[in-house]
């Protein structure tokens, strides 16, 4: 199969507004062939004006000057129309399409692939890919069809008036297009190189600048710093590279238009001097030959353009070509909220994670999971949600397997409350309806009440209009937590995940978070991963995970019973809650 131009692939997102696109080149062609008619006029004025010299005033028509300006007008229109209008619109539309696009299948993506590529690297490459691809429709990709409409007219012109100063000029355009090809060959030797620095540089500022508070806590502001340096002189390196394999070629394409510019003007001068050439004639192709080739500079500088947008769009296809998960099953209702695990393993990369583990929650019932960090525990609850597709066995949901939901369908059935609660730059109450926009304000106003984050809401100065810190920096860690709670009482699903929701929470929040969670798992199938003792005990079964196996497995009185890192877990913590300072 063709591979699809960068172009042809751009234009896939116009939708009804492709006609715009091609309305913009053919007024863009028209507005440059109109632009060449006073050409003509100029030429029969020069020519009256040296063939009745000195009767200038009576020689010259005001009859061309009138059709001149008038061609100007038009012009200006259609300029104004092709550059302001039709192409403006349509490169508007298409790029936000694009980025439409890319999140929804970035949405669609494993999450491992996701962390492969990086939260900096995806947003640089959203943001470049529609930016070039917005410049390019909008201004250059108009620009060069007046380029390229000039260009032939110009020749044509030439070629008219005297096929050797033709000739010539055709001369010319190969030997730039020649030199143009060359430089865009070294530009793809080194340009991916740069590209690649240049992700490097936006990774490591937003992993310096997120990680922040730990560099100031260490005192390790000049070491990170450093590394952040590092990454900058690699990108300036290799940006250097670049510019030293392209500029000799762009010094070359410089001297091939100005060569042949003065080669057609120092032509068509002998010319006249050997009377093959008339004096009107002469003088105009003085003229045009100088705009001859900088029209064709200019559609050079717009190739180089190209070539830029070519390997934005590379990037751009490299997230595309990436495998979704299967996103082509049913909308399911299950017939109840069982979950189960059937002989599941998954691993990340070599590093197996779940290693054959079965087992089944019940509906409407607690099972909470413990065992030693990097044991699979927050996998297990990831598998369930499909954040991740299992690499043997089934996980099942009411008996059918969660690859055969939608999405959708599957979402609907899950809630999950995170260790590390990521609230958007909003307001509370939209934070709230995340998950079910379009709920009520009453309805809010009753969730959050559950949530025991009402109150906490109501005295901030804006209420639930108060729009938080990107990632709810403004608030305190159980504050987030109460607030990502409200949000999974809003939706309402059936099942609700816990994981490790009070690990990091201290022991005044402690206290309004446990209410909260007794609202949300009321009569819910609820799986959760916690190390607080008082969070598992009342559980109806206790998993133990340990190194991807299931090694222990019953209720708090069954497993307290047994020597096993269950009654280890419980010692444990019975012993850090008589600590004292």
């Amino acid at each position: 199969m063709k591979k699809q131009s960068n172009l042809g692939r751009l234009l896939d997102y116009a939708g009804k507004y492709r006609i715009l696109t091609y309305l913009s080149w053919i007024l863009s062609t028209v507005s440059a062939l109109i632009a060449l008619l006073p050409f003509w006029y100029i030429w029969r004025i020069l020519r009256e004006v040296i063939e009745t010299a000195p009767r200038y005033a009576q020689a010259v028509h005001v009859t061309h000057y009138g059709w001149m300006a008038v061609l100007f007008a038009v012009l200006a229109v259609l300029i104004y129309i092709a550059g302001l209008m039709c192409s403006h619109l349509s490169a508007f539309r298409i790029a936000t399409n694009l980025r439409l696009s890319m999140t929804e299948h970035i949405a669609t993506l494993p999450l491992g692939a996701i962390e492969q590529f990086g939260s900096g690297r995806l947003r640089r490459t959203i943001l470049e890919t529609s930016g070039a691809a917005e410049t390019y429709l909008a201004h250059q990709l108009p620009d060069k069809a007046r380029a390229m409409a000039t260009i032939a007219g110009l020749l044509a012109l030439l070629a008219g008036f005297d096929w050797r100063l033709g000739l010539l000029a055709i001369a010319g355009i190969l030997a730039y297009l020649g030199v143009t090809e060359l430089s865009q060959r070294a530009m793809l030797k080194t340009g991916p190189a740069r590209q690649h620095a240049q992700m490097n540089l936006v990774e490591a500022v937003l992993e310096y600048i997120q990680g922040m508070s730990v560099v100031k806590s260490y005192g390790l502001d000049k070491d990170s710093g450093q590394a952040v340096q590092r990454t900058v002189d690699e990108s300036c390196d290799k940006a250097l590279s670049l510019e030293k394999s392209v500029v000799p070629w762009m010094g070359l394409r410089q001297v091939v238009v100005r060569v042949f510019s003065v080669a057609i003007a120092v032509c068509a001068l002998a010319f006249y001097s050997g009377g093959t050439l008339s004096l009107a004639r002469c003088l105009l192709m003085l003229v045009a030959s100088f705009m001859l080739y900088a029209e064709l500079e200019s559609a050079g500088n717009m190739a180089d353009n190209l070539q830029m947008l070519g390997a934005s769009m590379d990037k751009a296809n490299s997230i595309d070509d990436t495998p979704v998960m299967d996103i082509d099953g049913a909308e399911l209702t299950p017939a109840d909220t069982s979950v189960e695990f059937q002989d599941v393993s998954f691993a990340y990369g070599d590093r197996t994670i779940l290693d054959h583990v079965s087992l089944t929650v019940p509906s409407g019932s607690i099972t909470a999971v413990v065992g030693p960090s990097g044991g699979g525990k927050t996998t297990l609850c990831n598998l369930i949600a499909r954040f991740w597709d299992v690499e043997g066995g089934r996980v099942t949901i009411g008996g059918r397997d969660v690859r055969e939901y939608t999405l959708e369908s599957l979402m609907n059935q899950v809630s999950m409350v995170f260790q590390r609660v990521y609230l958007f730059h909003d307001t509370i109450e939209n934070n709230i309806k995340f998950g079910c926009p379009n709920a009520t304000h009453a309805q809010v106003v009753e969730a959050a009440r559950k949530a025991c984050c009402h109150d906490f809401i109501s005295a901030l100065p804006d209420g639930y209009d108060t729009v938080i810190g990107e990632g709810g920096a403004t608030l305190s860690g159980g504050e987030k937590q109460r607030i990502s709670i409200a949000r999974c009482l809003l939706k309402d699903a059936p099942i609700v995940i816990f994981d490790e929701a009070t690990a990091n929470v201290d022991p005044e929040n402690e206290d309004q978070l446990q209410k909260a969670m007794e609202a949300l798992t009321r009569e819910k199938t609820v799986l959760m991963i916690a190390h607080r003792l008082k969070t598992v005990r009342n559980a109806d079964q206790i998993l133990v995970l340990d190194q991807g196996r299931i090694v222990q497995q019953g209720t708090h009185e069954d497993l307290i019973a047994q020597e096993g890192i269950y009654r280890d877990f419980v010692s444990e913590r019975t012993a850090a809650s008589k600590w004292t300072l």
